[in-house]
């Protein structure tokens, strides 16, 4: 019985001491982990570098600054007439852009201002480019529009010269339908009878006058009234006889006459003369009809 016991008092012992062990065991286990798990947060935290969230921003935002002035460069290329606000619009970037790389570690208050002046620049940008679409539409429309218009000029040109031309040339014909012709033109030398008759004749110391005589053809288109024609009549030498006027025409026109024959013209045939009183030698005289500076014909006599 006493033996019974004392071995279930071993066994107590034992299994106690088991259990303190195990234990002690794991307490120290325990505590070693945890010394590891520091060592290694602390190796942990010691790797891993420090970050200035400030600097990123500041950066971020430098290179969206850069972005921006290259879009108001090219907005500012377009030459439209905004180019002037979008120069001093991109003054305002380039400024912006110097105030921020000036500041030297700025806090999140200055940050936050420099994103929202960031934002205000692009919100103007944007609309100053919808407002250069616009300006490009309105001016394509304008330029279509224009050439439509100058289509319709160029049309209106052409026709209005075919008009002048027609015009000029309905004008052209006019004139010389209007103009008189003259025909049957002829000299005749004169003597006179102790009586007063006239006679022809081709003695030149018989000679008294000489008359020239021609006929204005009937126009109906003409005008009517009284008409004057110049007479030139040169000698042999070619002196011009009679008046010996000189009369001017214009443009440069002139014409030196012998003397001056008139008619009242009705638009139907007339004939028409003139006498030239003076001395006469022997020789042809050449007898020149003018309806004003034109030359209408001649004729010529020769006196013995």
């Amino acid at each position: 019985m006493k033996k019974q016991q004392k071995n279930n008092w071993v066994k107590i012992f034992f299994a106690v001491f088991f259990v303190f062990g195990v234990g002690a065991a794991v307490l120290v286990f325990s505590n070693e982990s945890d010394k590891n798990e520091n060592k290694v947060k602390k190796e942990s935290t010691s790797k891993i570098p420090f970050v200035n969230t400030e600097n990123t921003e500041q950066k971020n935002i430098l290179d969206s600054l850069n972005t921006l002035k290259a879009a108001y460069d090219i907005a500012i290329l377009e030459k439209t007439a905004l180019s002037q606000e979008l120069e001093l619009e991109r003054k305002n970037v380039e400024n912006l852009m110097e105030i921020i790389k000036a500041s030297q570690n700025p806090s999140a208050a200055q940050i936050k201002i420099f994103r929202n002046q960031l934002s205000d620049l692009n919100f103007s940008l944007e609309g100053k480019v919808l407002e250069i679409k616009k300006l490009k539409s309105q001016n394509k429309n304008l330029l279509t529009e224009i050439e439509s218009q100058n289509v319709v000029m160029y049309n209106q040109k052409a026709e209005n010269d075919t008009l002048i031309s027609k015009q000029k040339k309905l004008e052209s014909t006019l004139k010389d339908a209007s103009k008189l012709s003259l025909s049957n033109f002829k000299v005749i030398a004169l003597r006179e009878k102790s009586s007063g008759a006239e006679l022809e004749t081709t003695k030149a110391k018989s000679t008294k006058k000489l008359k020239a005589i021609f006929a204005v053809n009937g126009n109906a288109v003409a005008k009517t009234g009284k008409r004057i024609f110049y007479i030139q009549v040169l000698d042999q030498k070619n002196n011009v006889l009679g008046d010996n006027k000189l009369i001017e025409f214009g443009n440069d026109k002139a014409l030196v006459y012998s003397f001056i024959v008139s008619t009242d013209f009705q638009g139907k045939s007339v004939n028409v003369y003139g006498i030239l009183n003076d001395q006469f030698k022997k020789g042809t005289y050449f007898v020149n009809f003018f309806d004003k500076q034109e030359i209408m014909g001649s004729a010529s006599i020769t006196l013995e």
